[in-house]
């Protein structure tokens, strides 16, 4: 019979889960953009454009030029434009990516309409906050609260020690005493694993790469340049822009859903470990799972990833489709009860 899986198991399975599909964000868009120089290469076929490809690749790597003949000079060629792409590409990526950083959770609290409140706007709120971040060990968030009467949550921050928790109205309502400190739980278990942190350069900083292809143009190409290796250059661009479209609508967003998935077990084994009362979070999730749509969040999905459910749903207990942010609350609920 095998062993039942702890607390710990779940979270060391799920850490190493994310920091692969995390990976899986600057490889994916490094092979899409070599592939399209490649075809790109193929493609033009003009011996001068080829042979400016490979001088810059050994511009980086000069002692490769005794490598370079017939049968691979494509390969090379297509290498030396991947990386002239890749340097402004990762470059500009990396500076908003700082930005959202330091800025993104300002962003998501504005998008979900939240107030900020103290221990005399709702004590109920404010001392199950308290009370769960003493028993993580960890500094105190601030409180917001989200006036929706259904029921959600959501911790943002680029660290613990700037960290925010935000709940719905509705979640204050409806769920016992023993629930919401369950749901706080989980969403300290986020900001106890960095996710937030995580979550920030997902929701604010991928979205990037959906408008790198008109930065890497202007960067190659003049805005008076009408020559014929202007011409080459911009069918070169074409080809990037589509392996950039490609990431930006098909793969970022299947990675960023399975990173989401992956960190909400985390959280949801974390939580449950913080006030060693899985059942509870799973009673929780029971009820979130009727009524968990937060209107204001239906113009803003990427915040979906954020949340303990996700906002655009109701009532999706036992399926979730390849589109949702988040695993079957079924599921959570499943591996809750089995803790």
């Amino acid at each position: 019979m095998a062993k039942p899986l702890t607390v710990y198991d779940h979270i060391s399975r799920n850490n190493l889960k994310t920091a692969f599909l995390v990976l899986m964000f600057p490889v994916s868009v490094s092979i899409l953009v070599w592939i399209a120089c490649y075809a790109a290469v193929h493609f033009i076929s003009i011996d001068i454009f080829t042979m400016d490809g490979v001088s810059k690749w050994l511009y980086w790597f000069p002692d490769m030029a005794g490598k370079i003949n017939e049968s691979n000079i494509y390969f090379f060629a297509a290498s030396g434009y991947w990386i002239s792409f890749l340097v402004p590409l990762f470059a500009i990526a990396l500076g908003w990516m700082a930005i959202s950083y330091y800025f993104g959770d300002k962003m998501m609290l504005g998008f979900s309409g939240a107030k900020p409140i103290e221990l005399k706007d709702n004590k109920k709120l404010y001392r199950s906050v308290q009370n769960v971040a003493i028993a993580a060990g960890l500094p105190m968030p601030k409180v917001y609260e989200i006036d929706d009467e259904s029921m959600n949550a959501f911790a943002t921050g680029h660290s613990p020690k700037t960290a925010s928790i935000a709940v719905t109205t509705g979640l204050l309502k409806k769920l016992t005493p023993l629930e919401l400190e369950a749901v706080i739980a989980h969403e300290m278990a986020h900001i106890g694993n960095r996710d937030i942190r995580l979550n920030l350069l997902i929701i604010t900083g991928i979205s990037v790469f959906g408008f790198l292809a008109e930065g890497v143009r202007i960067h190659f190409i003049g805005k008076n340049q009408r020559n014929e290796k202007a011409n080459q250059l911009l069918i070169l661009v074409f080809f990037v822009q589509i392996a950039l479209m490609i990431f930006h609508y098909l793969i970022a967003p299947l990675l960023r859903l399975a990173v989401s998935r992956s960190r909400e077990y985390a959280a949801d084994a974390t939580g449950a470990k913080i006030i060693h009362n899985p059942g509870a979070l799973a009673d929780a999730l029971m009820k979130i799972s009727t009524d968990a749509r937060v209107e204001i969040l239906d113009q803003q999905p990427v915040m979906a990833t954020a949340c303990i459910a996700d906002p655009s749903s109701n009532g999706r207990l036992a399926l979730s489709s390849l589109s949702s942010t988040h695993p079957p609350i079924g599921e959570r609920i499943r591996r809750l009860r089995a803790m």
